[in-house]
């Protein structure tokens, strides 16, 4: 038996199953999950001594049909027009919320709703009313800022597909203080992503940074120099270097941080 990832959507995250025959990168499959049958894509195989041990998987029911696909993409009409359903009803009832998107499993076992809101939202009337409609289990759930970049996607100020949404499936803890640690100008608009959060490529290269910092100056610092007294006006943490101004004429010298020169 080997280990394949699964992906469900184009922006969405990779799933591990078993699977008794052979696939290729790229079929699509019937998979087992806890919630139902879902129609998903391979996305590579896994090496059998790299799997968790510790885990245990479902497994990749068979190879789609083409009568799957066909399924699949009927869904996901029936997907946009429940989202629309939930929405009217949300204004109906009048709740603070904004729903993101809605899906059923591939055998209609239940249809999930994901929603934002600023506040915990009594939704219980809404479940009732699209399980009268739909005959199936509703599942509603609240989601944070960063999943709904997920799941709507965007373009970040690099001018790439969020990284969220291309190959992160996992969001560690994101601190204020990688920014600082990389010099950057503490500017939400410069250090915020599209969902309004800190960019998650804060963390990238922080661990460099940490490395490089130690004996680093900052800006604003006085420091005698070979040409004279001069003030740092900026830092290239990397590299280990900075700049100040010397003398009357405000020359700019660059300085690595071993050269001789002692700070006031």
């Amino acid at each position: 038996m080997k280990l394949y990832s699964v992906i469900f959507k184009n922006n969405g995250k990779n799933y591990y199953f078993n699977g008794e025959d052979d696939y290729n990168i790229k079929d699509y499959v019937i998979v087992e999950t806890e919630k139902g049958l879902q129609y998903g894509e391979i996305t590579g195989i896994i090496k059998e001594e790299l799997a968790n041990k510790d885990e245990e998987y479902k497994n990749i029911v068979r190879k789609a049909t083409p009568e799957d696909t066909d399924t699949y993409y009927e869904l996901l009409k029936e997907n946009e027009e429940a989202l629309q359903k939930c929405r009217e009803l949300v204004k109906e009832l009048d709740l603070n919320m904004a729903v993101i998107n809605a899906s059923f499993t591939f055998d209609k076992s239940q249809l999930l709703f994901n929603f934002t809101s600023d506040e915990r939202v009594d939704f219980r009337e809404l479940a009732r009313k699209l399980a009268y409609i739909y005959h199936t289990r509703i599942e509603l759930r609240q989601i944070g800022a960063r999943d709904k970049a997920k799941i709507v996607g965007g373009v970040g100020v690099c001018g790439q597909k969020l990284c969220c949404q291309r190959f992160l499936n996992r969001i560690d803890a994101i601190s204020m203080n990688m920014a600082k640690d990389q010099n950057l100008a503490l500017n939400p608009s410069k250090i915020n992503g599209v969902c309004g959060r800190l960019l998650c490529c804060l963390q990238y290269e922080n661990d460099a940074y940490v490395a490089c910092l130690p004996g680093m100056p900052s800006v604003g610092d006085v420091y005698n120099t070979k040409s004279g007294e001069g003030k740092v006006i900026s830092i290239d943490i990397l590299n280990r270097k900075f700049k100040v101004l010397v003398g009357s004429n405000k020359e700019e010298i660059e300085l690595p941080l071993e050269d001789n020169h002692d700070k006031k």
